[in-house]
């Protein structure tokens, strides 16, 4: 599903890729952040990618939508301390402390508005309410805090930087003149 349909920006995308002649989706996927870095490991992952810090923030903002499973959050919400007690009690319900039980189980990454692409996503993460470790990375007292606070109180900018970011990645060249794959 589009973000636009679910409310978000659009921006017009150019055709043909120019980061890769070909598709690798174990490629893609071994480029994803994992959801238990800490907020220097996903920096530098995102500047590996020659990404901004305010584009790591905005990105992140795409977690307003989408579920994630259990085995994703567990160690966040059973062993961090930067997560809000009711919340982590909500999402115990299903999603038990023994690894291998519940694993699967699905919860929305943004419990306010999981349909909908807007800023309720940081608007979770002031009160502590980030599904994943690194989501509340992203607000735990930080050089992030900040932006955070403005993407919660100012949806327009955060569509603005979403949108940015989002249409920086379609025209993204490696630095590499050959591309590769």
């Amino acid at each position: 599903m589009c973000a636009v349909q679910l409310g978000g920006p659009s921006w017009r995308v150019l055709l043909g890729r120019r980061d890769s002649t070909t598709a690798s989706l174990s490629l893609a996927n071994s480029d994803l952040p994992a959801p238990s870095l800490d907020l220097a490991n996903l920096t530098a992952a995102f500047a590996k990618k020659r990404l901004s810090r305010t584009d790591l923030v905005a990105l992140s903002g795409a977690h307003t939508i989408g579920l994630s499973q259990c085995k994703n959050f567990r160690a966040h919400i059973y062993n961090d301390t930067n997560v809000n007690a009711a919340f982590a009690t909500l999402r115990k319900v299903s999603c038990p402390a023994v690894a291998g039980h519940g694993d699967g189980n699905l919860a929305p990454l943004d419990t306010a508005t999981s349909v909908a692409v807007d800023n309720a996503y940081y608007t979770n993460l002031l009160a502590q309410n980030g599904l994943l470790h690194s989501d509340q990375q992203l607000f735990n007292g930080g050089a992030m805090d900040g932006l955070v606070r403005t993407y919660a109180s100012t949806p327009t900018r955060f569509s603005r930087d979403f949108a940015a970011t989002g249409l920086y990645r379609c025209t993204y060249v490696p630095s590499d003149p050959t591309i590769q794959h």
